[in-house]
Order: structure tokens, then C-alpha cells, then sequence
């Protein structure tokens, strides 16, 4: 039964709509946790240090984190591999082009291809920089987010990169959010607009949250 889900279209739409809402849940505890480097060095290294002890001592160092990566890793393969066959899927259904052109869709829409590859590309290099120190610009500090975060918002790649990815995250969420209730049968004739706000205020809310941190080193807020 599984595979037959799967292999529907509409399992395809399913599995890309709960994997983008526990994406969605993490992006903004995320975005929260980012925005306490504006309460100094001490609260932002803190909290860092605190999300590889949750659980303790029931849990061993790092082992919840661990399995939140775990989760999210899954949610990104689950997401994209759904989009990328539904996309094929689309693309063999209709070989030949429109005879008449159709509606034109929103921005946001007609970029959601664009702004998944734009993200998972971001992805790989915000690991590199931050997690791993791999391509970090400065030198990389085990234990000191807080300058490490300084350091590659220092740099006007950086900041480009980074901001670029979140404008794209923004549209992303704006689309992927009323789609996702959509397909879960959240959404109805009543109810469209609400969501269509929710989705708007939830694409805002992040895409700001996300580009202050950028904005308050090179303002000299966050030094």
C-alpha cells in the first residue's frame, strides 16, 4: 500500500506537503534561535552549546541533534525526490507546447523549480561554512558560533549569498504553504484567503528574521 501511495501522484503531493511543514516548523525555531545573537556573545554561544545538551543526561551529547538532522535530512531527500518526479511526471504528460498560452502564475509559482535548486545549493554551502568550517572565509572556531557567524558576514559574499537564499526561501514558503494545505484538505473556498495570509505573513516573518542577522553585522549591530 506504501508503494502504491508512492508511486500516485497525489502520495507524491502528500509526502512533499508534510515534508515541507516539519521543514517549515524547524525553519522557524531556527530563525529564533538565530535572532538571539542580537543579546551578545554569551546568550548566542550559550544557546548553541544548549541544543547539543538537550536531553541530557538521558540522552548522550549531541544524540538529540543528531536525530533532528536525521529528520531533516529525510524531510530535504523526501521533498526534493517528490518534486523532481512530479516534475518529470508533469513533463511527460504534456510533451508538446500549449497551443494557447496559459494564465500567467504568480512569481512565486513560476520560481518554486529555481528557488528549491537556489536553496539546496545554500544549504550545502551554509553547512560548509558554519557547521563544518570547510568553506568558512575566517578562521573557524569550534564552540564560537558567534564570531564565526561575524566572520562570514564580514565578507560581501556572504551577505550576497545569504540573502539571495532567503529572498528565495521567502517565495518558497509563500507558494509551498497554501499548496501544502492544498493537498492536505486544509484549504477550502472559505478558508483560501486566511491561508493565503498565514502564508504571506509566515514568508515575511522568516525571510526578515533570516536577513537580520546579515544586516546587523554589516550595520555594525551585531559586532
Amino acid at each position: 500500500m506504501t508503494r502504491t501511495l508512492w508511486d500516485s501522484s497525489v502520495g507524491k503531493k502528500t509526502v512533499m506537503a508534510v515534508s515541507g511543514l516539519i521543514m517549515l516548523l524547524y525553519l522557524v525555531v531556527h530563525m529564533i534561535g538565530n535572532l538571539k545573537i542580537f543579546f551578545g556573545a554569551g546568550e548566542f554561544n550559550h544557546y548553541a552549546h544548549w541544543l547539543r545538551t538537550v536531553g541530557e543526561p538521558f540522552m548522550h551529547y549531541e544524540w538529540t541533534l543528531w536525530l533532528v538532522r536525521i529528520v531533516l535530512v529525510a524531510a530535504v531527500v523526501a521533498h526534493a525526490t517528490s518534486a523532481y518526479q512530479l516534475s518529470r511526471r508533469g513533463i511527460k504528460a504534456r510533451p508538446a507546447k500549449y497551443v494557447h498560452k496559459k494564465a500567467r502564475s504568480s512569481y512565486a509559482t513560476r520560481t518554486m523549480r529555481w528557488g528549491g535548486i537556489i536553496l539546496a545549493l545554500f544549504i550545502v554551502w551554509h553547512l560548509l561554512d558554519l557547521t563544518t568550517g570547510t568553506a568558512h572565509p575566517g578562521g573557524f572556531q569550534p564552540g564560537h558560533p558567534y564570531q564565526n557567524v561575524i566572520d562570514t558576514f564580514s565578507t560581501w559574499y556572504g551577505d550576497v549569498v545569504y540573502i539571495v537564499a532567503m529572498l528565495a526561501l521567502g517565495l518558497h514558503i509563500r507558494h509551498g504553504f497554501w499548496s501544502a494545505a492544498q493537498t492536505l484538505g486544509v484549504g477550502n473556498a472559505t478558508r483560501d484567503r486566511v491561508l493565503k495570509t498565514v502564508a504571506n505573513v509566515l514568508a515575511l516573518l522568516l525571510t526578515a528574521g533570516f536577513v537580520a542577522v546579515p544586516v546587523g553585522v554589516m550595520t555594525g549591530v551585531v559586532s
